[in-house]
């Protein structure tokens, strides 16, 4: 079970008995921070995209990367000089500070012994790196102009270790899977000259699991109350210098401090459609396909144009064409090429302008040569918010035909987002043979189970395959991709 919390004020802290956690030797405090020595950061990152961050990780940071046991994050560990390597991913929507993490954490039956528990932990966490990380952080943000206003300055507790941090009770933002918080953001405070005010803070729980006797809400709450006792913070929920994070899954607890405000997945559009889709989950579709040097890659339904344009800001040494049969989509794809164009400008930035191309077309008659593109990438419609299921029946063996004659035989590829599987399986069924399913990535978008398939071009010629013929897949084959 998971569940949305409603914001409320902190209680006053009580006492707890808890479980060993896990911290290195340097976070057990005694000779003061030393960020150098490592941190742990966590990512929040679309479900079914945890494997791409990861590989992501290491390639960008040299991390080894985990997975963790809920599924949407990652953790890794770091030296602090390369806080800024870590804002230059692309996979991620929301990054944070882990202060620390318990595998095993036993929770007890009785709902209040359990909240006293959780109140007692926050006078014995290892806070001092994490703050430290939070505050360099901040610093990082002002430098690149990102940052709009905050309080650094540190504020001794009643306890033995110099902190930074803000809590307070608040509940998970709706757009994430399952009902949980994984945006990680919120408002940035307004610039004051305050160094000698306390912080604001709030505490954001996000639970998952069916043998809690307690709430999201009931814990940040009163972890919450203990953390403002603690370090002697202001609670607040929307202007709040610091976010406490914590994170419970089945007997999995991870507290942390959020490093980003606002998701990263908003970084590219700013003219939305109704179906936006986020450009953490588009750089995962592309980064399936591994595009290459020269590449031709397309997006037949653009929608905002985040697929192509987040592609075109990531390779650049590909060429990007977006496309759409709507006029509305077409402009939206159009005024944010723009604005990625004119912040670059105003940034006084020295990259290239971005390799795309935007066209009105008919998705079922492209106006390309034949075996002209090598990789096609798109979020095809799910028959909710656009289109209708029926009418894709139709539309989905139109496209699969259409992408089909534009692909390149034997290397091209096409990585396809769609909800609506059945419809998809059945229509992939009747190409005779044109396209192999490589493997499928099982996706939440918005709460909808989706899919994306990743789909490779064999070497039949266009209009050599027989649509209904014996080398399209049988039922069986058809049941597997549902």
């Amino acid at each position: 079970a998971c569940d949305t919390p409603a914001s409320t004020s902190p209680l006053p802290a009580r006492g707890l008995e808890g479980s060993e956690v896990h911290m290195s030797t340097e976070e057990r405090g005694g000779s003061g921070p030393d960020p150098g020595a490592g941190v742990t950061i966590g990512a929040t990152v679309p479900t079914g995209f945890e494997p791409t961050a990861a590989e992501e990780v290491g390639e960008k940071i040299g991390a080894e990367a985990r997975i963790g046991k809920d599924r949407g994050r990652i953790y890794f560990r770091i030296g602090a000089d390369k806080l800024p390597l870590v804002h230059r991913l692309r996979s991620v929507d929301n990054l944070f500070v882990v202060v620390a993490e318990y595998n095993n954490y036993q929770f007890k039956e009785s709902k209040e012994e359990t909240l006293l528990d959780l109140q007692k932990l926050a006078s014995q966490l290892p806070w001092t790196i994490a703050l430290e990380v939070w505050k360099m952080n901040n610093a990082l943000k002002k430098k690149r102009g990102r940052r709009r206003g905050g309080n650094s300055s540190v504020l001794t507790p009643k306890g033995d270790v110099s902190k930074e941090g803000d809590t307070e009770a608040d509940s998970p933002r709706p757009e994430d899977e399952e009902g949980r918080d994984e945006d990680g953001g919120g408002c940035a405070p307004a610039e004051r000259d305050a160094a000698d005010k306390p912080l604001k803070f709030r505490v954001t729980c996000n639970r998952a699991g069916d043998k809690h006797s307690f709430t999201s809400n009931d814990a940040a709450r009163d972890f919450g109350g203990a953390v403002q006792e603690f370090f002697q913070w202001k609670a607040d929920m929307t202007k709040f210098d610091i976010e406490v994070l914590l994170n419970i899954h089945n007997q999995e607890l991870v507290v942390g401090i959020a490093l980003t405000e606002e998701s990263l997945h908003r970084r590219n559009i700013t003219h939305f459609g109704p179906t936006t889709l986020r450009s953490t989950l588009a750089y995962g579709m592309l980064r399936l396909c591994r595009p290459q040097i020269s590449d031709v890659i397309v997006d037949p339904m653009c929608g905002t144009g985040a697929i192509p344009v987040e592609g075109a800001i990531e390779w650049q040494q590909s060429f990007f064409i977006a496309g759409d049969n709507n006029d509305m989509a077409v402009n939206r794809t159009v005024n944010n090429t723009n604005h990625i164009l004119k912040r670059r400008q105003e940034g006084g930035s020295s990259a290239p302008g971005l390799r795309m191309d935007t066209a009105r077309w008919d998705l079922c008659r492209l106006p390309l040569r034949a075996s002209s593109v090598d990789i096609i990438v798109t979020d095809m419609p799910f028959g909710k918010r656009m289109g209708s299921r029926k009418k894709n029946w139709d539309l989905y063996p139109s496209c699969l035909r259409e992408m089909a004659r534009v692909c390149r035989p034997a290397t091209g590829k096409a990585v396809l987002l769609t909800q609506d599987k059945k419809c998809f399986a059945k229509a992939l069924s009747r190409m005779g043979g044109l396209w192999r399913r490589s493997h499928t990535v099982w996706v939440n978008v918005g709460g909808l189970h989706a899919a994306v398939y990743v789909l490779k071009r064999t070497g039949w010629v266009y209009g050599a395959a027989a649509e209904d013929g014996a080398e399209g897949r049988g039922e069986g084959e058809e049941e597997e991709l549902l």
